[in-house]
């Protein structure tokens, strides 16, 4: 029989607790990782509409065509139900049920992805990324599009208007109007501002404003995950809700040149609205 001494069984005894403890901390992780909804009391807010100043030109112009300013200043959260097909580098395709929760004035979207073997849900958060369910399950999903970078299309071209009043960014217009497949648009740059200490920075990307209805239905931005440059289309635009903001029907993200030409279709993204969340 092993004996031990008092010492030692205190030390014994003392690793066990931490053991204990180190447990407990872990599920307790686990456990406000399943309840990810949580944050939507802090996402799903509205401005005050009074202090809402849209100062520039193009700015006023977007939230005219998008359904007007105070349509956007009502409205909490935009939800989405889709269809999105994933193409793949060998010519075949993956399709996807997802959810988007997407909340115009905390630059912010849920995505919420349904997939045979279980759910995952992410989300992006004024530039932070996190992964809040099922991360194992994002990592396998077969797409040339990084996570980080489908939140970040959505959730831009959705809430086009209200991304051009992010204070941690200036916006102003680039250049002259250029025609891409067929169309005049203007060039409007997204230019993170520097020195804030108020987390994850906005990316650099550039918003195509169309010069006949004065939408913003296009975007560009490079990804940080995969180096390529994606550019995103809305089509159909239409009420989200009665009175509400309009919102495209059909969203889709290409591989393009830096002069927004499309090459490669990766993602296609087909979706209908849903009442607010309960």
């Amino acid at each position: 029989m092993l004996r031990i001494g008092s010492e030692e069984s205190r030390n014994v005894t003392l690793q066990l607790v931490l053991c204990a403890l180190t447990l407990a901390l872990v599920f307790a992780g686990c456990q406000q990782q399943e309840q990810p909804r949580q944050q939507e009391v802090v996402l799903a807010v509205v401005p005050d509409a009074a202090t809402v100043s849209v100062s520039s030109d193009f700015s006023t112009q977007a939230f005219d065509a998008a359904g007007g300013l105070d349509a956007w200043t009502k409205t909490k959260e935009v939800r989405l139900a889709s269809v999105v097909t994933l193409y793949q580098a060998d010519g075949s395709h993956y399709l996807s049920e997802q959810t988007y929760d997407v909340y115009p004035w905390s630059n912010s979207i849920h995505v919420l992805a349904a997939e045979p073997d279980g759910e995952s849900l992410w989300r992006l958060s004024n530039g932070q990324f996190n992964a809040l369910q099922g991360s194992g399950r994002i990592a396998e999903m077969p797409t040339e599009v990084a996570s980080c970078d489908l939140a970040e299309a959505v959730l831009s071209i959705v809430t086009a208007p209200a991304r051009l009043l992010d204070k941690s960014a200036q916006f102003g217009k680039k250049g002259s109007p250029v025609k891409i497949q067929g169309q005049w648009r203007q060039p409007i740059e997204r230019s993170p501002e520097s020195g804030l200490l108020t987390g994850p920075s906005l990316k650099p990307a550039i918003f195509y404003q169309n010069t006949d209805s004065s939408l913003i239905d296009m975007l560009q931005f490079s990804s940080v995950a995969t180096g390529k440059t994606l550019t995103v289309r809305g089509y159909d635009y239409g009420e989200s809700t009665k009175g509400g903001p309009l919102v495209p029907a059909r969203i889709e993200i290409f591989t393009t040149d830096r002069q927004a030409n499309a090459q490669d279709r990766l993602v296609k993204i087909d979706a209908h609205t849903l009442g607010p969340a309960k």
